[in-house]
């Protein structure tokens, strides 16, 4: 009976379309692992294994998942990873490892995790095709922002200089038509720094609202544990261990750490045989799992977004709940740091703790233009995007119908 329903809604939403001139462009902006890198080797330095390729063409590096195989994943690990020049605070790759991210202005890129396009790797493909069917066209009115989710945002100029243009241009190429942002998981927080960097004029002739789906405005408990002793990424024959290299060196796991702005100054979020770590012991917490740099990486980003200082536009925000979500790790002396710890649930969507969600309330009352949001209760970080409910409800905003409903 509700799926009937979600489709006579769904139907008459296309019915409303096609009788309105209103249509917003949309910008969709991924989040951490959203985008593909592609990678050319020339590598001279000796790779983890014999049979790991030292040089190469272009290959399809994230997300290839023939790469997460065992043993070859070593070989995927040492080509994703960054190494850190503390001089001057910037990451770059191993030596003979280039890499890409395509798609820039398309969609194709972010549509699934990988260019097989098959369902399993489906990313913002459901969404995008919705509106396909709806009349609207890739890389005309829908347009993706895809980036290097390795870097933080202290790396990213390029990236948000290029998305500066890209509004522009699809607001130009549009009929001067505003845009919608939407936003899936750390691509929120990328959004709102660059809103941050934007003047209200520019905002308010270029900007029409922005959709937040999951979005970790104060950071996740789960960035802690991929730091300590590495996360499989729901692949069951990875080893954590074996991808914690990867996921160390990339800042912007110690960017979606937990924010001091949303945990207490006593709340303990790690537990180990010698000590309990809050929010403000994370310079003892990386010294003790010896990986300093680490707190380095948090310390470059961690003043970058103000994430109580609202973006000043209108604002969507869709999120689940009630799914055990990683709230405190306990880790004993045969854990620490390097197995798996004991977790103690929270509220969330699997992966953003509630109250990391729920950050957008901190700007109720700050800003002028309307928030609005949308809880899903039971719906997972990632398989809220494939919901109907969100599919429903990024079409009602496009086309201009949100407001008229409510």
């Amino acid at each position: 009976m509700m799926w009937h329903l979600l489709l006579l809604s769904f139907i008459c939403t296309i019915n409303t379309i096609h009788g309105d001139s209103v249509r917003y462009p949309a910008i969709f902006i991924p989040g951490n692992g959203g985008s593909q890198i592609w990678a050319r080797l020339n590598r001279t330095s000796p790779p983890p294994h014999f049979f790991c390729a030292r040089k190469s063409n272009w290959f399809e590096l994230w997300l290839d998942i023939r790469l997460l195989l065992p043993e070859v994943i070593d070989c995927f690990v040492d080509n994703m990873r960054l190494t850190y020049n503390s001089t001057t605070k910037k990451t770059s790759n191993l030596e003979g490892v280039e890499v890409q991210v395509p798609g820039f202005g398309h969609t194709s890129t972010i549509e699934f995790f990988d260019s097989s396009g098959i369902g399993y790797s489906s990313y913002f493909a459901p969404i995008v095709k919705s509106l396909v069917a709806l009349g609207y066209t890739r890389g005309v009115d829908l347009r993706g922002a895809p980036y290097d989710f390795r870097r933080g945002l202290d790396e990213q100029q390029e990236y948000f200089e290029n998305l500066t243009k890209l509004v522009i241009e699809t607001y130009e190429q549009n009929n001067q038509t505003k845009i919608v942002f939407v936003t899936h998981s750390m691509g929120g927080p990328f959004a709102l720094y660059w809103l941050h960097q934007q003047t209200q004029k520019f905002k308010d002739k270029y900007i029409q609202s922005m959709i937040n789906i999951a979005a970790p405005w104060g950071g996740a408990i789960k960035a802690l544990r991929l730091m300590a002793s590495g996360d499989n990424i729901d692949v069951y024959v990875v080893s954590p261990i074996r991808v914690r290299p990867y996921q160390r060196s990339a800042p912007s796991t110690a960017f979606v750490m937990p924010s001091v702005n949303f945990w207490k100054d006593d709340e303990v979020v790690v537990v180990s045989p010698s000590r309990n770590y809050t929010v403000h012991d994370y310079k003892a917490f990386f010294d003790d799992i010896k990986y300093p740099t680490g707190y380095e990486y948090w310390i470059n980003n961690k003043d970058l977004l103000n994430e109580l200082k609202p973006p000043e536009i209108e604002l969507h925000q869709i999120y689940g709940s009630q799914m055990p979500t990683p709230g405190v790790l306990l880790y004993n002396n045969r854990t620490f740091p390097d197995l798996q710890p004991v977790v103690l649930p929270d509220n969330g969507d699997g992966t953003v703790n509630i109250r990391s969600l729920l950050g957008f309330k901190n700007w109720e009352g700050k800003q002028k233009q309307d928030i609005h949001s949308t809880e899903l209760p039971g719906v997972e970080h990632l398989a809220i995007l494939k919901h109907p409910t969100t599919i429903n409800y990024v079409v009602q905003v496009l086309s201009g119908q949100f407001n008229k409903e409510k």
